[in-house]
């Protein structure tokens, strides 16, 4: 059965194919979500591939209860017997609005009460000041500095990770 975590203004549920339209204006086609999130550029929604997301367990698309569309999407990854990563984008039309917060605090809630996590770490390139914010509006606290750890649309990128223990 599929997983779906609800919060008072949104639901997390499974990517479908209907959502490539709301995933491309949303994330692929927006340059501002593309600079703090990694995802291929996609020009129009035709070169958009879900295939890989849909029926992903690990990957949760982000949608307004009120229109069911997806602004935005959070997964986790590299998970270990008791620990994993998390990742999310939104769409730059829905930032300041306290929707990442909202979801981060409710897929944390999951990791570590569905998923059994101890710890759960999430990174931002180095200057991103809201992911920062919406890590720590929802406990977590500095990790590591990382110098270097990925090129990303050809620049070499700084990562600053962030972590929360179980209580």
């Amino acid at each position: 059965m599929d997983t779906v975590l609800e919060t008072e203004r949104l639901i997390l549920d499974r990517v479908r194919e209907t959502d490539r339209e709301d995933y491309f204006r949303n994330i692929s086609h927006d340059r501002k979500v593309l600079e703090t999130f990694i995802c291929r550029y996609a020009e129009t929604p035709d070169e958009v591939d879900l295939s890989a997301y849909i029926n992903n367990e690990k990957l949760f698309a982000i949608r307004l209860k009120e229109t069911g569309r997806l602004i935005g999407i959070i997964l986790y990854f590299d998970e270990t017997e008791d620990s994993c990563e998390i990742g999310y984008g939104i769409g730059s039309s829905y930032w300041g609005k306290g929707y990442m917060t909202e979801a981060v605090r409710r897929f944390l809630s999951f990791c570590f009460a569905d998923k059994g996590f101890r710890t759960v770490y999430a990174s931002f390139f180095t200057g991103n000041e809201a992911s920062r914010r919406v890590m720590e509006k929802c406990g977590m606290e500095f990790s590591r500095f990382s110098e270097k750890e990925l090129v990303y649309m050809g620049e070499e990128k700084d990562l600053t990770y962030y972590a929360i223990c179980r209580a």
